[in-house]
């Protein structure tokens, strides 16, 4: 019985590895569609980009703190791979221009979608980490357009206050 479970056990850890994006980086250019879905598994989204190219989304939201796209060209192979929940990455958010539609295809889904009564639109909200567990928050307007965007804190296990 030892050896049954331990087998399940590891095999449940290298399953987990076989799909955890955090496992993304070592993605070199060049790979094949087919390996880097064998290697991580399904994406959480495939999104097309212009020219015949697409991007397989990997994101650990809505509790994880990270988020992989992996771009493909016309024939499949890797261009480039890389973390998108940064600071560098969320500071090309343009106000006024981008769209929900524009967000989501450079970060994937949101941890969550929320609302407030002193704003008109949803906010989108992305975990992740700067050196301290973060929010990052998009504001959209009615018609789904960016109008507001910044990072804050994300308090876990914060003590309740009175």
């Amino acid at each position: 019985m030892k050896k049954l479970l331990l087998a399940l056990g590891v095999t449940a850890l290298l399953a987990g590895c076989a799909a955890n994006p955090l496992n993304a980086s070592g993605v070199q250019p060049g790979t094949g569609r087919d390996a880097v879905v064998a290697r991580l598994g399904q994406p959480t989204r495939v999104v097309r980009l212009p020219a015949g190219t697409e991007r397989l989304q990997y994101s650990l939201q809505p509790f994880g703190q990270s988020a992989w796209m992996i771009d493909l060209d016309p024939a499949g192979r890797v261009v480039r791979s890389r973390q998108v929940l940064t600071a560098a990455e969320f500071n090309r958010i343009e106000v006024g221009t981008w769209t929900r539609g524009d967000v989501e295809r450079e970060f994937g889904p949101p941890a969550r979608i929320d609302g407030v009564a002193s704003w008109n639109g949803p906010i989108m909200s992305y975990r992740w980490n700067d050196g301290s567990d973060m929010f990052y928050w998009v504001y959209l307007d009615a018609r789904d357009r960016v109008q507001r965007a910044h990072p804050g804190m994300e308090f876990v296990n914060a003590p309740d206050r009175d």
